[in-house]
């Protein structure tokens, strides 16, 4: 059961990605979570870095990208309307339904789309339900989280827990891709 928290990927950070590997083994869009993801759960806007990182994998590398978040309409609108990023707000992640409608609005199927995103209880568990490659980072601002997503970290150190005990989770958490 517990396997199904595991993803496909783990790395630090967004810009640990190996973007060229990925493209080469197919994949042509990007899910991803915006909370603790792209930015931390109190920032309202993208970094330049961020939004650098963005125009890279979109223009250059030709990815096409979509924000599934679980936050509100207000929220993720305000982050992804200036970076003109399409998002799909209130997901309710891990349901399939906002997936669902995110491989929708990217015009792709889940065998050529990743999903990245921090947590193991809404974006890996959502993703691999649906299919998809699923990539985990590391939260930005951990301490910056709501009452729901510190009762999923608790979830998730309980799953860890198991998982490294089946040997299945290295202690060697995160690693550059």
């Amino acid at each position: 059961m517990f396997e199904r928290l595991l993803p496909h990927m783990r790395v630090n950070t967004i810009y640990d990605i190996n973007l060229h590997t990925l493209k080469e083994q197919g994949m042509r869009g990007i899910i991803t979570d915006l909370d603790n993801t792209l930015v931390g759960a109190r920032e309202p806007l993208a970094t330049p870095e961020l939004v650098q990182w963005l125009d890279d994998v979109r223009d250059n590398l030709g990815f096409k990208v979509v924000i599934v978040s679980n936050n509100n309409q207000t929220r993720v609108g305000k982050f992804a309307d200036p970076l003109n990023i399409p998002f799909v707000h209130a997901a309710r992640k891990p349901a399939g339904r906002a997936f669902t409608r995110a491989l929708k609005e990217l015009g792709l199927p889940a065998e050529q789309t990743v999903v990245i995103g921090d947590q193991m209880m809404t974006d890996v568990l959502g993703g691999r339900r649906m299919g998809l490659f699923t990539i985990l980072v590391r939260p930005i601002a951990p301490h910056d989280e709501g009452i729901m997503t510190r009762f999923n970290r608790f979830l998730e150190r309980i799953a860890l827990s198991r998982l490294r005990k089946k040997g299945l989770w290295p202690e060697e958490e995160h690693k550059k891709s």
